[in-house]
């Protein structure tokens, strides 16, 4: 394997036609290089996705009330009802595959009225209500401070969780916004956080507009009384969070005298469901895109063992020669797939960093002009990848020298010698 005069007559044998070799060359490394060339990009689209949701759970759901549809227990169509905090304490108590739920109410503004004032400045944002496990569902980074606890929900404390963007407008660049104060609709509330989306693009940009209170405070403040505006619940992991919904559905149908079939009284979103589309789609782009890659790369492939026959052929009396002085079939045969495993691999290693340099180079340009998006983040090549990318690439210059071997083992040496090319 490691003969040097061996490698040495496959070095000249390669050099003595450098134009064909380079032509040979060029379909493995065009094959090798679009193959990592589309997974980045597929990587690419896969990320930008997974950006723009974050780190929100993925078997999460979300459930609100709409207008019933359908007359029940003497109320009429079109009848307008609200979860209750009851609601709350019966959905965690009754279904035990709940593994976190959190009960969302939103304040007024935050939709061009402004409604925070800060010394001089004045602001619109969103107001927000939670509990402490809304973070568990759709955390945000906090970068300074805490989010909101158990004790501010036990004793309706006035404090606050701010997004970046309005510490941008509230406060100086330098200034420390812990334990300062903020009116919100006139009530004064002190800063415990402050927070960053993990999302990206529009949705970090509303996220970060936000100002997130103690859920049971934002009733208190709203005179909201015991209304709860929406749920977002996830499922324990070993469960799909489809069964959490359909029962928490039933349940409130139950509670608020809704018909069985109105399945439009009670709105809700299944993150698990749309995550699952979304991961279906991106398996079939990774199928897609090593069905069209190792097609390429097979032409390649194809192609060295088209021009390998045609060099067994040009080396018949040379071949004749090795034979007659005592060369084994065993060492033909190694000769030849050694020269072809040697195009291949070379060429492939060549394609491989030449795609994954020309990813680099494009994720460093999305970084510095800020390109990237919730379509197109981050391109780049899993090692595993690059090592079964790799392991093709040696089977696949075994598989192009051995048909030219096994022809060049099968001339006897006489017809050999008699070769006049």
């Amino acid at each position: 394997m490691f003969d040097l005069d061996k490698w040495n007559e496959i070095y000249f044998a390669l050099k003595k036609n450098k134009l064909r070799t380079f032509f040979t060359a060029f379909g493995v490394f065009w094959g090798i290089f679009m193959l990592v060339v589309m997974m980045g990009a597929g990587r690419g689209l896969h990320n930008g996705v997974n950006m723009d949701m974050g780190d929100m759970a993925t078997n999460s759901m979300f459930m609100w009330t709409r207008n019933t549809t359908i007359p029940y227990k003497g109320f009429p169509r079109g009848r307008r009802y609200s979860f209750q905090n009851s609601d709350t304490e019966a959905l965690k108590s009754n279904i035990p595959e709940i593994k976190y739920i959190a009960a969302r109410l939103q304040g007024w503004g935050g939709d061009g009225t402004n409604n925070v004032i800060r010394g001089e400045r004045i602001g619109g944002f969103r107001i927000q209500g939670d509990y402490p496990d809304y973070n568990k569902i759709e955390p945000v980074d906090i970068i300074n401070g805490r989010f909101i606890n158990d004790t501010d929900i036990g004793e309706l404390r006035k404090v606050a969780v701010i997004g970046l963007r309005v510490y941008e407008e509230m406060f100086d660049a330098d200034e420390d916004p812990i334990d300062q104060y903020l009116q919100i609709q006139g009530v004064y509330f002190k800063v415990v956080g402050l927070f960053k989306s993990k999302k990206s693009d529009q949705q970090a940009d509303r996220d970060n507009q936000q100002i997130i209170l103690p859920f049971t405070t934002l009733q208190r403040v709203y005179n909201y009384g015991d209304i709860v505006g929406w749920y977002a619940i996830t499922s324990h992991d070993d469960v799909s969070v489809s069964i959490v919904e359909e029962k928490a559905k039933s349940m409130m149908r139950n509670r608020h005298s809704i018909h069985p079939d109105d399945d439009r009284a009670i709105g809700s979103f299944n993150l698990e469901v749309e995550f699952k589309k979304m991961t279906n789609l991106f398996n079939g782009i990774d199928a897609l895109i090593w069905i069209v890659g190792i097609g390429t790369l097979f032409a390649g492939v194809i192609g060295v063992s088209n021009i390998m026959l045609i060099v067994v052929k040009e080396r018949t009396k040379e071949i004749g020669i090795q034979r007659a002085l005592g060369a084994s079939p065993r060492d033909i045969i190694s000769q030849i797939i050694s020269e072809a495993v040697l195009l291949t691999t070379f060429a492939g290693y060549v394609g491989l960093v030449f795609g994954v340099g020309l990813l680099e180079l494009l994720n460093y340009v999305l970084v510095v002009t800020g390109g990237e998006s919730n379509m197109f983040a981050n391109p780049s090549v899993d090692f595993n990848m690059a090592i079964t990318a790799l392991i093709i690439l040696v089977i696949s210059g075994a598989f192009a020298g051995w048909i030219p071997a096994k022809r060049a083992i099968s001339i006897k040496p006489i017809d050999a010698l008699r070769d006049e090319l």
